[in-house]
């Protein structure tokens, strides 16, 4: 018998789920009748994937609340839970079922009743974060959107401050797109960076992330100068640093590569690399073995490239991490790898034929070596 696939949206959205939110709304809005909200409901989810059900929960309690958004905004405060645990500092990002305050702000409070909608996504993003619903506010009504922005990045509230950075980013997962320009969140960014909780300080390196694959030399010198400023622990910053910089490693940014300590002009040579065996087939494994070496003691980054053949005739690549390690004057450093040639990978497929891999050293490619790709056995 197979095993039962998981399924996020039917984790998320159920009757238990459901049922604790019914009676949030019960206990907070008087003539809210539990039972029939559960009983439109919970037939609806069938079809609907993750964001399609909050839409069509959100359905279900929009018509039982007033009409007027200014009350249906006062009812929607009623009905939440408690604020999130102010105690903790990361990893509470809340339930999704909370979302709906954030989809009623934006259907009935964008155009005509900004100010009580942002003060709506406020109170509810320290329940779940708001971070998909203040960005149609910051499309519809930036200057005025960023002003709030910059008073919530100083709130006492961690999950209003991470809002700031999450909120903003020009690459946020499932999220819409924000028009503004990309370097424009950087002020509110050089006040959290200095954030004392995790989860605020990791959304600004992913925004900073984000911000890397469009202006890379701005994110360099905005995170230079956030080391000079101090503000932040050199440990935490340094963490951040290297999320931050994340892509640009990838992709083997000197500039980056010389942030994090690894000169993209060492003396360091490629002694040996081999594959193990060739040709290897689709789904099997084959051992990677490198071996470097350096006049002098020299930090390393060690990524490997793989070239995948295209029946087109086309090439691309894909970095695979390796090593963060020093080489010893002297003692030449070897590194190995089992690299699983996955024929089911969900960002690329692999085709028979010839392929390579490329050894990338502190951003600079040191060596290749071509291999061949057999079909799956």
């Amino acid at each position: 018998m197979s095993e039962e696939r998981f399924s996020l949206k039917d984790h998320l959205f159920n009757a238990e789920s459901l049922g604790d939110l019914a009676a949030e709304y019960a206990a907070g809005i008087p003539g809210f009748d539990a039972d029939e909200f559960l009983a439109e409901v919970l037939p609806g989810l069938q079809g609907r994937e993750l964001l399609e059900r909050l839409d069509w929960i959100a359905d279900c309690i929009e018509h039982r609340l007033a009409g007027d958004f200014p009350t249906m905004a006062d009812q929607l405060v009623s009905a939440m839970p408690p604020p999130l645990d102010p105690a903790l500092s990361d990893d509470d990002f809340g339930r999704f079922i909370h979302a709906v305050p954030g989809i009623l702000a934006v259907r009935h409070g964008l155009e005509d009743h900004r100010d009580r909608a942002l003060d709506l996504l406020e109170e509810a993003t320290k329940r779940f974060s708001m971070e998909f619903y203040i960005r149609p506010f910051l499309n519809r009504w930036p200057g005025e959107t960023l002003v709030r922005l910059e008073t919530w990045a100083g709130h006492d509230n961690y999950h209003v401050r991470r809002l700031v950075s999450e909120g903003t980013r020009p690459r946020l997962p499932w999220a819409k797109k924000v028009e503004i320009d990309p370097l424009t969140p950087l002020p509110l960014l050089n006040q959290l960076h200095a954030d004392p909780t995790r989860y605020v300080t990791r959304s600004v390196a992913n925004h900073m992330n984000d911000i890397s694959k469009l202006h890379p030399d701005h994110v360099l010198e905005t995170l230079a100068a956030w080391k000079k400023a101090a503000r932040q622990d050199p440990k935490e910053l340094a963490w951040m640093t290297r999320h931050a910089l994340r892509t640009l490693i990838k992709d083997g940014h000197p500039g980056a590569m010389e942030m994090l300590g690894y000169r993209a002009d060492a003396d360091i040579t490629l002694e040996a690399l081999t594959l193990t065996p060739d040709p290897v087939s689709i789904g099997g494994k084959a051992v990677l073995e490198i071996t470097l070496s350096a006049a002098e003691p020299t930090p390393v980054l060690v990524d490997y490239l793989l070239w995948f053949h295209r029946p087109n005739g086309a090439e691309a690549s894909k970095v695979f991490k390796l090593k963060q390690a020093e080489i010893t004057a002297g003692a030449p450093l070897l590194l190995k790898k089992t690299h699983v040639f996955k024929g089911n990978a969900t960002t690329f497929t692999l085709h028979p034929g010839p392929h390579k891999i490329s050894v990338q050293v502190n951003g600079r490619i040191l060596g290749d070596l071509d291999f061949t790709l057999a079909p799956a056995t």
